[in-house]
């Protein structure tokens, strides 16, 4: 494919498999740019260091470049930390203050404690095993 894309995620876990529960081979961090193999469904092959290959979730991917130290003109032009955490949960400053205004009772607290949660690839591997499901968008 010759494509490039830049990890848009802190960390982004590169799998063995174009599934969530493919074994994690690598960790690309926040600004890391890959180059593209191949594409599948959601998942996205890419070129590691050392010749190998493994498959990360579209989600954590921008086809933008990532600059992690701008010169002063791209400053004036990047997003602050605030944004990038609300882009991050799918929002802009904008749309979470409307959000908030429209849902005045919602439990804000609660969905960032929410966001602290960590599951294992074990733990899920169980979890969707004792409930007979099968993942959505590649590989089982």
């Amino acid at each position: 494919m010759g494509e490039q894309f830049s990890v848009q995620v802190r960390d982004g876990q590169v799998r063995t498999k174009p599934s969530f529960l493919g074994a994690v081979i690598a960790t690309v961090h926040y600004g890391d740019r890959l180059a593209v193999v191949q594409s599948k469904e959601s998942w996205v092959e890419v070129a590691l260091p050392g010749s190998k290959q493994g498959w990360i979730h579209l989600s954590a991917l921008t086809e933008k470049e990532i600059i992690l130290n701008p010169n002063a003109q791209q400053v004036s032009q990047a997003a602050s930390s605030d944004e990038l955490a609300l882009a991050g949960k799918g929002f802009n400053k904008q749309v979470e203050e409307q959000f908030r205004k429209q849902n005045s009772q919602a439990n804000f607290a609660g969905v960032d404690k929410m966001e602290t949660f960590r599951v294992s690839q074990e733990e899920m591997a169980q979890f969707l095993k004792a409930g007979d499901l099968k993942p959505q968008g590649g590989a089982a």
